[in-house]
C-alpha cells in the first residue's frame, strides 16, 4: 500500500506562512511599529523567489531545499534578533564576516538570547524529523510532488522582483539603517547592503583637500595663540586607563549608602572630571576605541578600524610621542590576535605590547586574567622602564568587568539590595565595583613607587556597557530608580574622562564635551607637542570652549551626531530625525542643527578619504 502525499501549492503556501511568523517575531524586536500588512508587502517577495527558484530548477528532493532554505532564512533573522540585543542595529553581511569573535565572546553572545527566540527553529527540526522518517519508510511511501505551473511562477517571479525593487529604491536615500530596513524589508536591506558600499558612499574627497583648517572650519574650532596648559606635563610619563564597559553615571553613585566607585570617585574630585564625554567606537568595541584615542580619526563605516584601516600608515599618539623620546607599550590580558590588535599595535606604533602570553591565565575572569593581575604584573613593568632615562607611554586596558559581567563571587567587594539579585544591571555594578577595587590598588602602587607624581595619568571607559536594547522591564525601572528618571542613549553613551596631571591646577567643574577622539590633542597639549601639521579629528578640551559637536557610527545610525545638550538621531533625512535631551535640558529647543548634521557627516566621510589614501605600511 502506498501513501500519496501531494504537495505542491500548499508547500509553497506551508514555508511562506513559517517565514511570515519568524519575519514577524523579528520585527517585533527590531522595529518601534512591530510588524504589519507593509511586513508582508515587503518579506513575502523574498521568499517567493527563493522558492520559485527551487520549483524551477530542482526534479527531486523539494521539500529538503524548501528546509534549507527555511533554515538559511531563520539563521539569518535569529541573527538579526541577536545582534540588535547588543548593538541596537540591524546586522549586515560587514558583521556577520566577523562571526568567528562570536566563538571567543561566547558567554556574552548567549546572555542576550530570549529562550522564545528558539521557537523559530521548531518547525526546522519537526520537518527534518519528518523528511527522516519519510526516508526510512521510502519503501512503502510514494510521494508525489505536484509541480505548479510555469506559468504561475513566472508570474510570480515577476511580481515577486517587481516587489522587492519598489520596496529597495524609495527607502535607498535613508540616513538611517534602521529605517531604510523597515523600509525594505529586512531580507531586502541584506541585499541592498551588499551592493551600497560600491554605490552608496559619498565621492572620496582628495587627500590635497583634506587640511587641518578644512577641519577645524568644519568643526568651529579656533586657534588660540597662547593655549591654556601647552607643555605643563612636558616630559613626563604618560599613563592611560581604558576601562571596560565603564558608563559615566557609575560616578557618585551610591546604593543603600554605599558608593559604588570610591577610587574612581575620590579621583575624580581631585583632578580633571570632563563628565559630558562620550564613546565613538564602532563594531570593534574595544578595539575600536584603542583606535580612536590614538589617532583622532573616526572608526569605518561597517567594519572594525582593526579589519582594513590598521594596513595603513597610520598618524598616532605613540609616534608622536616616540619623537619626542619616549617607549611606548600597551598592556592587554587577551590574545593580541583578537580583533586583530598585533595589526593595530604595529599600524598606530607601539614599541611594545603585553598580552596573554605575558600575563598568563591566573585568577581568570571575563577572557583572561583579572584585572588584579593585569595591575600588578604592569606596575612592575612601569618600574623597570621609570629606571631608563626614556619617559614611557603605557596604555593600560582593564577587562574583568566584560558583557556579561559574571565576575567570581569571591571577587564580589560588596553587597547589593536584593531587587538587584539576577539582574544584568546589579551584575554590572557589582563587576564595575571589583574594577573600581583593583584600579585603586593600582593608582596606590604609582603613588608609593613615585610614579604618580610623574606621570600624567588619563582614564575613559571604552564604550556602553548597559545596551538599553538588552534591558527587560524589570532592568530598566532598576535603572530609572538609579537615575531618577528613565534610561536612555544620553546616558548608554556617556563614559568618565578623568584626567590627572602633576602640579596642574584643574577647576572645579568642566561641561565643555569630548569623546574619545578629543583625547589626542588635549594629551598632546599637555605635552607641549603641536599637531598641527598631523591630521587629527579631534580637539584640545582645554582650549576650545565651543560646542563640540561628535559623529557617531555603528551604535547609533549613520547621520547621528551628541552636541552640548542632545543626542540627535536622523530618521530618513535631517527633518524628520529626533533629538534626545540630556538631563537638565528637557525643553530646550536648541538640539542640533541641520548645519550640524552635515559637517558631520562631511568630518566622517573626510576621515574615511583620509585613512584610504594613506600609504599601506611597511612590511616587516
Amino acid at each position: 500500500m502506498s501513501l500519496l502525499i501531494r504537495l505542491g501549492n500548499k508547500r509553497f503556501t506551508l514555508f511562506t506562512l513559517l517565514l511570515l511568523f519568524k519575519c514577524c517575531l523579528a520585527w517585533f524586536v527590531v522595529f518601534e511599529d512591530g510588524p504589519s500588512m507593509m511586513t508582508m508587502l515587503t518579506e513575502i517577495p523574498f521568499f517567493w523567489l527563493v522558492f520559485c527558484m527551487i520549483e524551477w530548477f530542482s526534479k527531486k528532493r523539494k521539500l529538503l531545499y524548501y528546509t534549507i532554505a527555511n533554515l538559511l532564512f531563520t539563521l539569518l533573522y535569529f541573527t538579526v534578533l541577536m545582534y540588535y540585543k547588543y548593538y541596537g542595529i540591524i546586522v549586515t553581511y560587514h558583521a556577520i564576516s566577523q562571526a568567528d569573535k562570536v566563538t571567543k565572546v561566547g558567554e556574552s553572545t548567549y546572555s542576550l538570547m530570549d529562550p522564545y527566540y528558539l521557537l523559530i527553529f521548531v518547525d526546522i527540526v519537526v520537518l527534518i524529523g519528518i523528511q527522516v522518517w519519510l526516508r526510512n519508510k521510502s519503501k512503502r511511501i510514494h510521494i508525489n510532488l505536484k509541480p505548479i505551473s510555469r506559468t504561475v511562477l513566472s508570474s510570480l517571479f515577476i511580481v515577486s522582483i517587481v516587489l522587492c525593487f519598489f520596496s529597495i529604491w524609495p527607502n535607498r536615500a535613508s540616513m538611517n539603517e534602521n529605517k531604510q530596513a523597515e523600509g525594505m524589508g529586512i531580507l531586502n536591506y541584506e541585499v541592498y547592503t551588499i551592493f551600497a558600499d560600491s554605490t552608496e558612499d559619498k565621492a572620496m574627497v582628495d587627500m590635497k583637500d583634506i587640511t587641518q583648517p578644512v577641519i577645524d572650519n568644519l568643526k568651529g574650532v579656533t586657534a588660540v595663540s597662547n593655549p591654556q596648559y601647552f607643555g605643563a606635563a612636558k616630559g613626563k610619563n604618560v599613563i592611560i586607563v581604558q576601562m571596560e564597559s565603564f558608563q559615566d553615571f557609575l560616578i557618585g553613585l551610591t546604593i543603600d549608602g554605599k558608593e559604588i566607585t570610591p577610587n574612581l570617585n575620590k579621583l575624580a574630585k581631585e583632578n580633571f572630571n570632563f563628565d559630558h564625554f562620550f564613546t565613538s567606537v564602532g563594531q570593534g568595541t574595544t578595539s575600536d576605541a584603542e583606535y580612536v584615542v590614538n589617532t583622532s580619526l573616526y572608526v569605518p563605516k561597517h567594519e572594525p578600524a582593526t579589519k582594513n584601516y590598521v594596513k595603513k600608515e597610520l598618524p598616532s599618539l605613540p609616534k608622536l610621542l616616540n619623537a619626542e623620546g619616549y617607549h611606548t607599550a600597551t598592556f592587554h590580558t587577551n590574545d593580541v590576535e583578537f580583533w586583530n590588535r598585533k595589526e593595530l599595535y604595529d599600524a598606530i606604533g607601539f614599541d611594545q605590547y603585553y598580552d596573554k602570553s605575558f600575563f598568563g591565565d591566573e585568577d581568570h575572569v571575563a577572557f583572561g586574567a583579572s584585572d588584579e593581575v593585569l595591575y600588578s604584573k604592569t606596575i612592575e613593568e612601569l618600574k623597570k622602564m621609570d629606571e631608563s632615562d626614556q619617559p614611557f607611554y603605557a596604555q593600560i586596558l582593564s577587562m574583568s568587568s566584560h558583557h556579561p559581567y559574571n565576575i567570581p563571587e569571591e571577587k564580589y567587594q560588596m553587597e547589593l539590595p536584593e531587587q538587584f539579585d539576577d539582574t544584568l544591571v546589579g551584575r554590572y555594578i557589582l563587576s564595575q565595583n571589583y574594577s573600581d577595587y583593583a584600579l585603586g590598588k593600582f593608582i596606590d602602587e604609582l603613588k608609593q613607587s613615585g610614579l604618580w607624581d610623574n606621570s600624567v595619568f588619563l582614564l575613559y571607559g571604552d564604550h556602553q556597557g548597559l545596551p538599553v536594547y538588552s534591558l527587560d522591564s524589570t532592568e530598566k525601572g532598576l535603572m530609572e530608580e538609579i537615575l531618577g528618571h528613565e534610561y536612555g542613549y544620553t546616558e548608554m553613551f556617556n563614559i568618565p574622562l578623568i584626567l590627572h596631571a602633576p602640579g596642574v591646577t584643574y577647576p572645579a567643574e568642566i561641561k565643555q564635551t569630548g569623546g574619545q577622539i578629543d583625547i589626542l590633542p588635549t594629551v598632546a597639549n599637555l605635552m607641549g607637542i603641536s599637531i598641527a601639521n598631523q591630521i587629527h579629528f579631534g580637539q584640545d578640551l582645554f582650549n576650545q570652549t565651543t560646542s563640540n559637536v561628535l559623529p557617531m557610527r555603528h551604535f547609533l545610525p549613520s547621520g547621528s551626531i551628541i552636541s552640548d545638550s542632545s543626542i540627535f538621531i536622523p530618521g530618513i533625512g535631517f527633518d524628520d530625525g529626533k533629538n534626545y535631551p540630556f538631563a537638565g535640558q528637557e525643553g530646550n529647543e536648541n538640539g542640533a542643527t541641520v548645519e550640524q548634521y552635515e559637517h558631520a557627516l562631511e568630518l566622517l566621510n573626510l576621515s574615511d578619504s583620509y585613512v584610504k589614501q594613506l600609504p599601506d605600511k611597511a612590511k616587516k
